[in-house]
This record gives structure tokens, sequence and C-alpha cells, in this order.
């Protein structure tokens, strides 16, 4: 039956003329890189997350901002060194700590942590200053990009995140744990971690080591609230510490590349 051979063929040939193209894997950003911040003695590791629904590729930073680094912003470090710039020194920089902010839980390599929205931005604009390559929060659609390339899953989130579990109710240094399969270290449980929806609301994801267990299924943005600064003895209350949120830390992100920065 020739006919029906030459009719089954046109059909499978407008079939697949007409068939939605096949969507190309996003593609990654390039390779992983390290910022070494003038005037202190640190540096970010930034490391390449995919692109996911329509979200960019992007570079997010290994750990958590450790105290060292924020220290240098607080404390102006870059400044006593010598190896601040004029921008730089323009960024307003958060009023002191009047309480340990750190709670005692550890300083050197540990999460910084305690600091509002507002201190957290300002932290980034620093660091961009500092470096000449833009840092940021990420949105809350990027911080679903890099749980999605973590491969973190209910099962396994006991290996990579501190919890009510086992953290003691404290966070712990960064990294302790194995990273995840975007090669990065406490993005589930240890401290919660700032984002924005990129409309000027903020949220913290991931959970923290107050959470009795951690679901990368069911996580859902907890948004800011004034309760994480009920009990501030001060009046005004400080815009830059949360003296009830010592569960909440910050992961800075970037879209440029390791060729980006300013010289």
């Amino acid at each position: 039956m020739p006919f029906l051979s030459v009719t089954v063929a046109s059909v499978a040939l407008l079939q697949h003329a007409t068939a939605p193209p096949a969507k190309a894997p996003a593609a990654a950003p390039t390779p992983a890189f390290v910022d070494r911040i003038k005037g202190t003695a640190v540096s970010v590791e930034m490391m390449p997350i995919p692109g996911c629904d329509g979200t960019p590729a992007f570079h997010a930073a290994r750990t958590e901002v450790p105290w060292e680094l924020f220290d240098a912003f607080i404390y102006g470090f870059d400044q006593k060194s010598g190896d601040s710039t004029p921008e730089s020194d323009a960024v307003t920089r958060p009023t002191k700590p009047y309480v340990s902010v750190d709670r005692g839980f550890g300083h050197q390599g540990w999460p910084a942590i305690s600091m509002s929205s507002k201190g957290a931005v300002q932290f980034c604009e620093w660091l961009s200053r500092k470096t000449g390559r833009t840092y940021r929060l990420p949105t809350l659609k990027e911080w679903a990009c890099m749980a999605r390339a973590s491969g973190v899953t209910a099962g396994s989130a006991t290996k990579h995140a501190w919890t009510d579990a086992d953290a003691d109710v404290r966070t712990h240094r960064c990294g302790e744990k194995p990273a995840d399969a975007a090669g990065l270290v406490d993005l589930w449980g240890n401290a919660a971690e700032w984002c924005t929806d990129g409309a000027g609301k903020y949220f913290v994801m991931g959970g923290s080591y107050r959470d009795e267990a951690i679901d990368p299924a069911a996580m859902k943005p907890v948004p800011e609230t004034p309760e994480w600064n009920d009990s501030d003895p001060q009046f005004p209350k400080s815009v830059w510490w949360l003296v009830d949120g010592p569960f909440i830390g910050m992961r800075v992100v970037t879209s440029d590349g390791p060729k980006e920065a300013s010289k």
C-alpha cells in the first residue's frame, strides 16, 4: 500500500516540523573564581550556578559571609590598612553593635549573623566598590536555582545542613559539613540567608540551626518581620542589627564573571 506509506511519512514529517523545539540546557556561567578583598586577609570564592526557569546563570559565594569579612566592613579594617578607596569609604557603614552579635557561637570562620536586610544590602554595596564587581543578595528565583543545583533532598539534608537535630542551638564554622553538588556549603541550615524579591521586599531562605528538619522541596520564603527586633532595648530600634535574629546570615551572588571586575 504505497499511498498509505507516503501518508504516514508525511504525517511524521509534519509532526517533526511543528513540534516545539527541545529546551536547551541552562547555560552555566564561567568557571569558579576567587575575589581577594584588598585591605583584608579574606577572599571570596565564587561558584558557578546554572540558570533555571528563565533565570540567567550567575555565581554564588561558596560560603555564607564570614565574620572576618563582615568585620572589615563594620569596623573599617580596610581603612586602617590604607587599602580603602574613596568609593568604598563613601558607603555608609553600620553602627557598631552594642551586644555580642556573634552570640558566643564563634567568630573567626563562623557565618556573620544578626545583620538586618539594610545591613546586608550595605555590605553588598561596600563589597562591590571594593572589588569593582557588582555583588548583591540573591533573588528568590536565584536562590531556587541554587537549591536545584545543590541536589540536596529531604533524605540527604542531614549530611549538608546544621539543624536542631545536631547543631546544639548555634551556628557552626562555615564548611564543617560537606559541600553540595553545586560546591556550596551551608546553603541549607546553619544560618538562614537573606534574599530579595527584586521589588524591595526581603526574605530569608534555607532554614537554620533552629529548624527541626530541612525539606528542600517544601522550603518557603520567610518574610522579614519586626518580630526579629522586638526585644531591642534601644529607641528607636536599630536599623542595622536584629537582636532577635541570631539565626539570620547572608550569602552574596554576582552576575559579573571573573574578568568583569574593574582593574
